[in-house]
C-alpha cells in the first residue's frame, strides 16, 4: 500500500460533489461513504485510501503528511494557512464569504463582528483600515446579530435561505469560495506521477463540468 495516495476527504456536501467530480473521471469512489461511521476507507480499485476528516481538519493532515493529498475549501486555506501546495481548483462546492447584518445596521466605532473565521476577518477589515473587534464563534452565527453579541458577521453564504429566514442581508460580498485539491509537500515529489495523473484527469473534467 506504500504506493496508495492517501486522500484527506472532508465529510458533507463537499465529498458528495467531489465523489461525483471522481466518478466522471473514471474514478471508482463510492457515492455514499460519508455516511457511515468508517474513518478510513480503502479502495484497491484505484489504490487510494480516504481519511474521513471535518473539513477544517483536512489541511491539517496535509501539512503533516498524513494524508498525500486532501480536498478542501478556500476558506478553510485561507483561514488555516497551512504549509500545502494548492494543486486545482475543483471548481465544486461554490459559495461566498460575506459581511452580513440586519437591514438597519448602522456604522459604529470599533464594532463587533463575530465569525468562524477570526483570520479571514481580521485580515479584511484591516486591509481597509477599519478597527473591529473580532468574536470567535464555532455554530449559529447567525444569531449574534440578533441577540446584540456582535454588530456584523462574516460567514459562508450558498443559496442565502437561512440569512433570509432571520432577517439578516448580505453587506458586502468579500470572495467567492470553491473546493481545492491540495498536497503534501514531500508527498508531491514522492509520489508526483500519481498525483499528477490524478490532477490531469480531474482537470479534463473539472473544465467540462465547468463549461456544462
Amino acid at each position: 500500500m506504500n504506493d496508495w495516495l492517501k486522500v484527506a476527504m472532508p465529510k458533507g456536501r463537499i465529498y458528495k460533489q467531489a465523489s461525483t467530480l471522481f466518478r466522471e473521471a473514471g474514478l471508482l469512489v463510492p457515492e455514499d461513504e460519508d455516511q457511515s461511521r468508517k474513518l478510513i476507507i480503502d479502495i484497491p480499485e484505484v489504490k487510494m485510501q480516504f481519511i474521513m476528516a471535518k473539513p477544517v481538519d483536512v489541511p491539517t493532515y496535509v501539512e503533516y503528511g498524513a494524508a498525500d493529498i486532501g480536498i478542501v475549501g478556500k476558506d478553510v486555506l485561507l483561514e488555516e494557512k497551512r504549509d500545502v501546495y494548492e494543486l486545482l481548483d475543483l471548481g465544486i462546492a461554490r459559495c461566498r464569504m460575506s459581511v452580513i447584518g440586519l437591514p438597519d445596521w448602522k456604522p459604529l466605532t470599533n464594532p463587533r463582528v463575530a465569525t468562524k473565521y477570526p483570520n479571514v476577518a481580521s485580515q479584511y477589515f484591516r486591509e481597509r483600515g477599519q478597527q473591529v473587534e473580532v468574536i470567535k464563534l464555532n455554530g449559529s452565527i447567525e444569531l449574534a446579530p440578533l441577540i446584540g453579541l456582535a454588530d456584523r458577521i462574516v460567514d459562508m453564504v450558498e443559496t442565502g435561505k437561512t440569512l433570509q429566514e432571520n432577517g439578516l442581508i448580505e453587506l458586502e460580498e468579500m470572495f467567492g469560495i470553491t473546493s481545492r485539491l491540495i498536497a503534501n509537500r514531500v508527498s508531491y515529489r514522492m509520489k508526483n506521477e500519481a498525483i499528477q495523473q490524478l490532477c490531469d484527469r480531474l482537470q479534463v473534467h473539472r473544465n467540462v463540468q465547468v463549461k456544462g
